[in-house]
C-alpha cells in the first residue's frame, strides 16, 4: 500500500548504508520508492509487506527478471528486512509468499540476486529450493569495493 511507502524507504535506506545487499551508495528518498511501488503495481506484480503491531518488519516483491515477452515466465524478486528482525524469519515468511503468489499466477522460474558475502540469505534460498545458477565475479562496485553476485533459482511447481 502507499501508506507503506515512509517504512519501506527507511528500510531500503539502512539496507543501502549498512550492507551490500544492494548495490548503490546514496539513499533514496519516499518519491523514488513510490515510483518503484507504483511500477510494480501498475505492472501486475506483488508488493507485500510483514508487519507486527502495525510496524513494518520488512518487504518484498518481484518483477520482470529481463526484457522481451520469452521471459515472461522468470521473475526476480527482492526481499528488505528491518535491521532489528534480520535473521528472524520474515525473510522466510515473505520469500514463501512470493514463491505461493508465483506459482498461483503460474510463473515458472524465480530468480534472486544475492551477494556473495550474505552468506545467511544464500543459505535461505537454499534451504526454500533455490540454486546457485551463476556467480558473477566483480560485477559492483561499492565503497570502493568489488562485489561478487550469485545468481539462484527457483522452478516453481
Amino acid at each position: 500500500m502507499q501508506s507503506d511507502i515512509p517504512a519501506i524507504t527507511a528500510i531500503y535506506n539502512d539496507v543501502i548504508a549498512t550492507t551490500h545487499a544492494i548495490y548503490r551508495e546514496d539513499a533514496v528518498d519516499e518519491a523514488e520508492r513510490l515510483a518503484w511501488y507504483e511500477s510494480k503495481v501498475n505492472d501486475g506484480y506483488p508488493v507485500i509487506v510483514a508487519e507486527s503491531d502495525g510496524e513494518i518488519l520488512g518487504y518484498g516483491g518481484y518483477g520482470n527478471f529481463r526484457f522481451g515477452e520469452g521471459y515472461k515466465h522468470t521473475v526476480e524478486h527482492s526481499i528488505h528486512i528491518k535491521s532489528s528482525y534480520r535473521r528472524k524469519g520474515v525473510g522466510r515468511a515473505i520469500l514463501k509468499e512470493l514463491i505461493a503468489i508465483a506459482t498461483k499466477e503460474g510463473r515458472h522460474v524465480m530468480v534472486g540476486g544475492i551477494d556473495s558475502g550474505n552468506e545467511g540469505s544464500i543459505k535461505l534460498h537454499e534451504e526454500l529450493g533455490f540454486r546457485e545458477s551463476a556467480r558473477m565475479e566483480e560485477v559492483a562496485l561499492k565503497g570502493g569495493e568489488l562485489l561478487t553476485l550469485v545468481l539462484m533459482q527457483k522452478i516453481l511447481k
